[in-house]
């Protein structure tokens, strides 16, 4: 069996080139050939490992994008050729995402800018004295939005089986308490956490909800690029998720789900595409009739390049075949699970604990090292691109290190100088267009830096670990040496150079 079945899934699909293999990954990604300097010398093809926070474009969906590019147009307002066109174009990718994510007959897709984007716009569009059930181990994105409402936090699960009883009692409470005569409920829930990527028990949840008179709503950033999402197998009200994580980083996202909260809630912006009629009142104000349909909350010219880029990444996760992504992602998982299993120093964090199923998210810490130098060693001297700090994910990140809730750290911007201790961890996250190869290079990176150690000198400079000036034990060199170090030292002015030499 081949390495890497459905390379060729769909009829876009672009031939690999002549530097890498012909079954690099499932789905063909941008990118993939980029070379980057490394301070050693010399340049290296960059892994992007960094899935998690941004995946890179599917091949497929940056040519569909290129393809429909010069019929751009208005949506919703033109007579014109091109406007209808862009407009059947906006309502069918609303069409195709409904049956990415199995809605239910009566369901909304409303498009936004991200899983943010969506999680505010449910939050102002809760009935009133509505209580919402949100776990600490959430995503800033699904944590913070619920200002307005009541607002329960639930303890850190150390099981699926926990979290569920957790909720369950959660519910319960609530229903004694309020004597039978009780508002609205709100649960949410990740599918995937963005931390540790193990799978949460989505399914259970929404059944306790439901059992208790709530609804639930699924932040599905991190699941719905690794595994196939049902609404109606889940049985969720609502899913949100970001275009930029599925392979279609154009700035657009998805509320999808059941419709009456969001027809009876006000517009989530107030302008034109969102009213039907507006007319002057004899007093000098204005009536406004409002949308009932996803227009309602979608008000201002449609970001229809990247609604179309969230349609062509569902189409192209669909016809590769979930199956088979899900099955070569384990293995990837599998390999740098094992290899990092070989490091000693090496912790991984976890809630449910090894065997739990993940996606292809993995954090971990190095005794020893701060995370921030850790994850600059792996950039500067092997062209590996992961993560390090909190993950927007603070209290989860806090809970897993075992830190007090007052302890120094910052996402991304660590205050502890190379070598020092810091409350941060690195993360590595891959999909559908990562190659064996690049998580090959980082097991074998990690195994490197922990037994010898980095081959450069770093420094903290406006709060992150970067290249200096000069090999390990050589200092950090003089103000001279500066012009003719490797542009990999200087961060602000390599994109500049990079291009110039791409574009000139």
């Amino acid at each position: 069996m081949s390495a890497c079945p459905n390379a060729a899934a769909t009829s876009t699909a672009v031939a690999p080139s002549e530097s890498e293999p012909a079954c690099a990954a499932p789905l063909p990604v941008l990118g993939r050939d980029v070379t980057v300097p490394l301070v050693t010398g010399g340049e290296v093809t960059y892994a992007a490992l960094d899935y998690a926070a941004s995946a890179p474009a599917l091949q497929r969906v940056w040519d569909d994008v290129a393809a429909y590019a010069p019929y751009y147009g208005s949506v919703h307002r033109g007579a014109g050729y091109l406007s209808q066109l862009s407009t059947d174009l906006f309502e069918n990718s609303r069409t195709t995402v409904a049956e990415f994510l199995d809605c239910r007959a009566g369901d909304q897709v409303v498009f936004t800018r991200s899983t943010t984007d969506s999680l505010n716009l449910l939050a102002a569009a809760l009935p009133a004295d509505c209580q919402v059930f949100v776990f600490e181990t959430e995503h800033h994105a699904s944590l913070l939005p619920w200002r307005d409402a009541r607002v329960t936090y639930l303890n850190a699960p150390r099981t699926p089986a926990e979290a569920v009883g957790t909720l369950e009692r959660a519910l319960a409470d609530r229903t004694a308490s309020a004597q039978d005569v009780h508002g609205p409920a709100l649960v949410c829930v990740t599918g995937a956490s963005n931390v540790t990527g193990e799978l949460w028990p989505v399914k259970e949840l929404a059944a306790a909800a439901h059992a208790h008179g709530a609804r639930i709503v699924l932040d599905a950033a991190q699941l719905a690029p690794h595994h196939p999402v049902s609404v109606q197998e889940l049985d969720v009200d609502w899913v949100a998720f970001s275009g930029h994580k599925l392979y279609a980083p154009f700035g657009s996202g998805v509320l999808a789900g059941r419709s009456d909260w969001l027809q009876d809630a006000e517009p989530y912006l107030a302008g034109g595409g969102a009213s039907r009629k507006v007319a002057r009142r004899t007093d000098g104000g204005v009536d406004v009739d409002w949308h009932t349909t996803a227009a309602r909350h979608e008000a201002g010219s449609p970001n229809v390049i990247g609604v179309y880029s969230i349609a062509s990444a569902c189409k192209a996760l669909t016809e590769a075949g979930f199956d088979t992504l899900v099955a070569r992602e384990q293995r990837l998982v599998a390999t740098v699970r094992a290899g990092l299993a070989e490091v000693e120093q090496v912790k991984v964090l976890s809630l449910f604990g090894d065997d739990a199923p993940r996606v292809g998210v993995i954090s971990f810490v190095v005794e020893g090292w701060n995370s921030s130098h850790f994850a600059a060693a792996l950039s500067a001297e092997y062209g590996i691109g992961v993560r390090d700090g909190l993950f927007c994910a603070h209290p989860l990140v806090r809970t897993l290190l075992g830190s007090d809730s007052q302890d120094p750290g910052e996402c991304g911007a660590p205050e502890a100088e190379p070598g020092e201790p810091s409350l941060n961890a690195i993360r590595v996250s891959f999909g559908a267009g990562t190659p064996d190869e690049h998580v090959e290079r980082f097991v074998r990176a990690v195994k490197e830096l922990v037994s010898d150690g980095a081959k450069w000198n770093y420094r903290t400079e406006d709060g992150r670990c970067v290249p200096a000036v000069g090999p390990r034990g050589s200092g950090p060199g003089p103000r001279a040496a500066r012009a003719s170090a490797p542009a990999a030292l200087f961060p602000r002015t390599r994109c500049a150079r990079v291009l110039n030499r791409r574009t000139g």
